[in-house]
């Protein structure tokens, strides 16, 4: 199975996920001009993952998103949903997101998505890790 790589842009965040590592960053802004167009190969990346990888395999998503639009939001939300259902069936799953202490919103936008999630995840300042 192939990396992903999506190239950041003013509007969409940059994209890699390492099906080697496990590792799935997502980082920067996300307000695309339509949400799903741009999820659904994210969507489907991690579905052919989920499928093929073996169970023991551990993963560690990455997040670092200051801004997301609405639709963002709920696109981002089924991709979680994914994650916290593998997560239920006993693969290892790591959440990391990293937050601007300075920025409200961004975390509160992250303890929202905490609340509905099973999986193990972890708010982390910026300012710790750079």
């Amino acid at each position: 199975m192939k990396e992903l790589q999506v190239a950041a842009t003013k509007s969409t965040p940059h994209v890699h996920f390492d099906p080697g590592t496990g590792l799935l960053l997502i980082k920067g802004q996300c307000y695309p001009e339509n949400a799903y167009q741009f999820f659904e190969p994210l969507l489907s990346w991690l579905d052919e993952f989920l499928d093929q990888a073996e169970q023991h395999v551990q993963m560690s998503i990455q997040l670092h998103l200051p801004y997301m639009n609405t639709s963002s939001t709920k696109c981002f939300m089924i991709l979680l949903e994914k994650l916290d259902e593998s997560y239920r069936t006993g693969r290892g799953i790591q959440l990391l997101w990293y937050y601007d202490a300075d920025n409200e919103s961004e975390l509160e936008c992250a303890e929202q998505f905490r609340e509905d999630l099973s999986l193990p995840f972890e708010l982390i300042p910026r300012e710790e890790v750079e």
